[in-house]
């Protein structure tokens, strides 16, 4: 009996393209604007920040020269660095804790099904499909000594303060901007998560006597609980990326109680042309966001609830 070739062996008429490669090379191309857009607007920009943070760039002299470790010398020795951290992080506490205090609050009115939801909800959310800059704007004319917020405390016999140019008043009017500019995208993601709460668990809570405060505790925080963690996570990064508000409304004053880190770099970049401080900044910020967000994903083994 003849033996058969090589060429005849089952190894040799094997296709190339089999099942297996067809998948793989189908998922690689799914995947690959998403991979091409991570590297073109994340880690070359990253990469090219960090490259610029080690050279100083005069770009009116224009000359580029490679200066090592001399800005994260010149962050150390900054000492209005210390105010715009403080600054970010009183403007970013306030804005979460309100913004979602507000929404969640919000999104549980709507959930009860009472006339005037639709007009109610329309009202809350409107602003958030409003141009930023013209939404700023607006308020800032409301906000001056004369303006219509004033004008509205006069009628009550009140004196308002000159809210955008006081010290404890800036930071406050800044927050409350922001607050309602955005809070109708959390609420809109908190009422979609509370029409999923399962109607029966909250007739077995109340059949075992719990109160509304009970339900609310033990079972709609519990369940909404993913959407807690999404929100603030958005909410959190969002705070710490605020510029166009306080360039409109403050431009970081009165002195330096409303220059977020955004606004300081901002400044030293492009006002004071400043781009390898500038840079170096920029690197601060994105440990802090990169910080904050891995603290929020790890502690969401802890208290947020995954179904089985």
């Amino acid at each position: 009996m003849e033996k058969p070739t090589r060429s005849d062996s089952p190894a040799a008429r094997a296709p190339y393209w089999t099942m297996r490669r067809r998948d793989t090379l189908a998922g690689w191309l799914m995947v690959a604007p998403q991979l091409a857009g991570i590297v073109t607007f994340v880690l070359v920009p990253l990469g090219l920040v960090v490259w610029y943070s080690v050279h100083e760039w005069n770009v009116l002299g224009g000359t580029f020269e490679f200066v090592g470790g001399d800005n994260y010398q010149a962050l150390a020795d900054d000492q209005r660095l210390g105010p715009v951290l403080r600054a970010t992080g009183l403007f970013s506490v306030g804005l979460v804790v309100l913004n979602l205090s507000l929404a969640l609050f919000l999104a549980v009115l709507l959930n009860q099904k009472l006339r005037g939801t639709v007009v109610f909800r329309t009202l809350f959310f409107s602003p958030v499909v409003v141009t930023l800059v013209a939404w700023t704007i607006v308020w800032g004319f409301l906000l001056q000594d004369n303006g219509g917020v004033n004008a509205f405390l006069h009628v009550f016999g009140i004196n308002g303060p000159n809210w955008l140019r006081s010290g404890g008043t800036a930071m406050l009017s800044v927050i409350v901007v922001q607050l309602f500019k955005n809070v109708g995208l959390n609420m809109v993601l908190f009422l979609a998560a509370l029409q999923g709460v399962p109607a029966e668990l909250y007739e077995a809570a109340r059949i075992d006597g719990a109160s509304a405060w009970a339900r609310f505790r033990r079972v709609t925080v519990p369940l909404i609980s993913p959407t807690i963690l999404l929100t603030m996570i958005l909410t959190i990064v969002g705070s710490l990326q605020v510029f166009a508000q306080i360039a409109v409304l403050t431009q970081g004053g009165p002195g330096t109680s409303t220059t977020v880190l955004v606004y300081y770099l901002y400044q030293q970049a492009f006002q004071f042309h400043h781009f390898g401080y500038g840079a170096t900044l920029s690197l601060v910020l994105f440990l802090i966001v990169l910080v904050l967000t891995v603290i929020q994903w790890q502690m969401r083994k802890k208290w947020v609830f995954h179904e089985a």
